[in-house]
């Protein structure tokens, strides 16, 4: 397995969230997570699928200073990742990183309350075997 780099995004946009994103296929694939992101095990965060991003914005720190996006950005955390599973509605990694380490899952939610008006994904820190 490839490692490859991801990045944590904190965005103080007109809704403060953080922005997940994992270099794949020469960009970045990107999500939204509304609240904290998941440290312990078991924990599950809801995560929205926005825009892929050029791989060269994994650095960016500063002010966005117009359209949707408008705020500061920091980067929270850092590091590489490994995907032992890469499909349509399911992704399993491994990160190393400075803050999130571990095995992770990204499940994309089918049904239910958080399915309507978007392509939304679970975002799980799963157990350690």
């Amino acid at each position: 397995m490839e490692e490859k780099i991801y990045v944590v995004q904190e965005h103080w946009a007109s809704q403060h969230h953080f922005d997940f994103r994992l270099e794949r296929d020469g960009v970045l694939k990107s999500w939204a997570v509304p609240r904290a992101l998941p440290l312990k095990n078991g924990e599950k965060r809801l995560a929205i699928a926005v825009d892929d991003h050029d791989l060269e914005y994994a650095g960016f720190e500063g002010e966005i200073t117009e359209g949707y996006g408008r705020g500061m950005v920091r980067i929270w955390d850092r590091g590489v990742y490994t995907a032992s599973k890469w499909e349509e509605d399911e992704i399993l990694l491994e990160l190393r990183g400075e803050k999130l380490h571990g095995k992770y899952a990204l499940v994309r939610v089918k049904q239910g309350k958080f399915a309507a008006g978007g392509d939304n994904w679970l975002f799980i820190k799963r157990k350690e075997e």
